[in-house]
């Protein structure tokens, strides 16, 4: 596995599962566009990483330990980034009504 293309946040996420060929990561892929590398297509697919064409350089997946692995070892992929949930700061719920607290 080559961490230096892993983000920090995947790095640790890595370590905490338990199973490694669990597809349990939300990654995004950031690859090179480059006609050279053949095979980048047919990887992505037989990964799983729907929607893949070559003109596109970033995709979403949920992948497991180990298809990260093989991922960040292929010279078109610039790095990988854990997906991380977004939540609305100081969101309060008041008879059905957000309230959002302004600074």
């Amino acid at each position: 596995m080559n961490y230096q293309k892993l983000d920090t946040a995947l790095a640790v996420a890595l370590n905490d599962v338990s199973n490694s060929q669990e597809p349990i990561l939300k990654v995004f892929i950031h690859t090179n566009i480059n006609v050279r590398y053949t095979d980048k297509s047919a990887m992505l697919e037989n990964l799983g990483v729907a929607d893949v064409t070559p003109e596109k350089d970033v995709f979403t997946a949920t992948l497991s330990p180990n298809a990260i692995s093989q991922l960040s070892d292929q010279p078109w992929v610039q790095y990988i980034k854990l997906s991380q949930n977004l939540h609305l700061v100081n969101q309060k719920m008041k008879s059905g009504i957000k309230f959002f607290k302004s600074y």
